[in-house]
């Protein structure tokens, strides 16, 4: 047993009105049970950083819940944070306040592509993407993911192809990337950048599961490699998969190009997107003031956890390497289950509530997604319900 497997092995906290045991979420995605083990939602489901919760139980303490100032220090401890884990810092950069990944995405989308403009995408990826495009009366362009013998690879031909139709205006890039693990290279988002600079393409890097990697692998933010050109790029953070804290935190928007942060910052005034939240600053602040050595331990449980899976995983299903989040990426393809099949076989046979690969894309179609942020004794009862269910 790992050390980081001691500190989280007691750590499964109630989950009566988390969404992933929801009892209509699980009737809805899977046709419910009680006996189903939900590991479909990407959040970490172990005892969270107790700086954090100290730091909030503090402050409801203090009996006063109205209008508040956002502090500078605020952001600043996310800088903190980021050149200290990241090498990254803020010169040269605007950094925005938003309630959410998504309503940034979405704002971006609204404020820098038009109607029937084409967002390339990169599936199998995040289930919020395509909606968020569709809705916009965007176009979805697909520049799919390959998966390789060394792993997924971005088909960057392919990308230049879709970058040089000029119907084609922005891009989401996940990095790293979800579901799949990829934690892509400082040479690989260099490409993307030189790529979409060539020919305009507006893009929007989701990266809020910038601290969740697995040595050796090192997450590059893309504005490091952005920085400097005359690309239109902006960039998703904050501490909400890292720290367990959507349903407290804001988001954040970081950006070096003034156009990009005056076009955000305006659509954020007008909706008052910046509308602050006295226990969302709190939490922001104590997670990245605080939270480093929390994060180190749970770091230490997600690579124990993901190298259990690809050791003892039954025959027919393998775990594509993980290099970052804490979304393991099963390849059922050996089990030769069609789609419907499949998803109906993790539910009712292993009785496991997993994301069906087919949710991120139809290059998704024969794997399932799985939270690992989780006690590894549920890690061990999801292979044992596996191998069992295993034809």
């Amino acid at each position: 047993m790992s050390d980081a497997d001691e500190v989280f092995r007691h750590g499964e906290r109630s989950m009566a009105n988390d969404q992933a045991t929801d009892p209509a979420s699980l009737a809805r995605h899977f046709g419910g049970g009680d006996d189903l083990l939900a590991l479909w939602i990407a959040e970490p489901y172990v005892d969270l950083a107790p700086e954090i919760v100290t730091a909030l139980q503090a402050r409801a303490g203090r009996g006063w819940y109205g209008y508040e100032t956002r502090p500078t220090r605020i952001i600043d401890t996310f800088w903190s944070w980021m050149t200290t884990r990241h090498q990254w810092n803020d010169s040269g950069l605007s950094t925005m306040v938003s309630p959410s990944v998504g309503t940034s995405i979405a704002v971006l989308i609204d404020q820098l592509t038009h109607p029937d403009d084409g967002v390339i995408l990169q599936p199998p990826v995040f289930t919020d993407f395509k909606p968020l495009v569709t809705s916009a009366n965007r176009t979805v362009v697909r520049n799919s993911l390959t998966l390789t013998d060394q792993g997924y690879r971005m088909d960057l031909e392919d990308l230049e192809a879709k970058a040089a139709d000029p119907r084609n205006t922005a891009m989401i890039l996940c990095n790293p990337h979800n579901p799949v693990g990829r934690v892509w290279t400082s040479n690989e988002l260099t490409e993307v950048a030189a790529i979409c600079e060539r020919h305009e393409v507006f893009v929007i890097a989701d990266e809020i599961h910038a601290d969740i990697t697995i040595p050796p692998f090192e997450f590059t933010p893309f504005g490091s490699v952005a920085v400097g050109s005359d690309l239109r790029w902006a960039a998703p953070h904050g501490p909400i998969k890292t720290f367990g804290l959507a349903g407290v935190c804001d988001t954040l928007v970081v950006t070096s190009n003034d156009q990009v942060a005056s076009l955000f910052e305006e659509r954020s005034s007008q909706l008052h997107l910046a509308r602050n939240n006295v226990f969302g600053l709190t939490a922001f602040e104590a997670a990245y003031r605080d939270g480093g050595p929390w994060l180190d331990d749970f770091l230490e449980l997600v690579s124990a956890n993901s190298a259990l899976l690809r050791d003892q995983l039954p025959h027919g299903i393998e775990l594509v390497e993980l290099q970052g989040t804490y979304l393991a990426w099963l390849d059922c393809r050996q089990l030769d289950m069609g789609v419907p099949e499949l998803a109906s076989w993790l539910a009712t046979s292993a009785r496991l509530g997993l994301s069906p690969g087919h949710w991120f894309g139809r290059e998704g179609a024969g794997f399932a997604r799985m939270t690992i942020a989780v006690p590894t004794k549920q890690i061990e009862i999801a292979i044992d319900r596996l191998t069992q269910a295993v034809p």
